[in-house]
């Protein structure tokens, strides 16, 4: 019997989805996060818990294997060198799912798929607090000298 032996399809063809995979654990692993879609990250997700495991090993043979799926050579050694170094102590669950919302247009779920103890970039920590405003001057004050300067320059190009 093959019970529970079938796969996500995602609407492709075999080929176009194991290009897709291979290509979204390569920016998983080179970025530590990726956005898409809800279905494409849980199809990947088992995979790329996969890809950790072999790293953890750290042998030729299991180097290979991960090279088989991951075809750029400087992200396995990242794979295999760090990310496999901070997931040591760790047993499975290497990715989390981050719901983000629908995206517009055709209102698809959208998730960030990213590693567990993934270092935060400065970037990520601008975007949830809030920065302070450069402080403006009342708007009255703001415009006149805008609107003196429009005047000479009418002013002198007329004359």
């Amino acid at each position: 019997m093959r019970h529970r032996k079938g796969n996500t399809k995602l609407g492709r063809r075999s080929d176009h989805r194991l290009a897709m995979f291979r290509n979204l654990l390569t920016s998983l692993f080179r970025h530590e996060r990726v956005l898409t879609t809800e279905a494409k990250a849980k199809a990947v997700r088992a995979t790329a818990d996969e890809m950790v495991t072999l790293a953890k090993r750290e042998s030729l043979h299991a180097r290979r294997q991960v090279l088989s799926v991951v075809d750029d050579a400087k992200v396995v050694g990242t794979l295999f060198d760090t990310i496999a170094a901070r997931f040591a102590d760790r047993h499975g669950g290497y990715t989390r799912i981050v719901h983000v919302g629908p995206r517009r247009g055709d209102a698809a779920p959208m998730v960030y798929l990213e590693l567990v103890d993934r270092q935060a970039t400065p970037a990520d920590d601008d975007k949830g607090k809030d920065k302070k405003k450069a402080e403006k001057p009342p708007r009255g004050e703001a415009s006149a000298p805008s609107r003196r300067k429009k005047r000479e320059k009418a002013a002198a190009a007329s004359a």
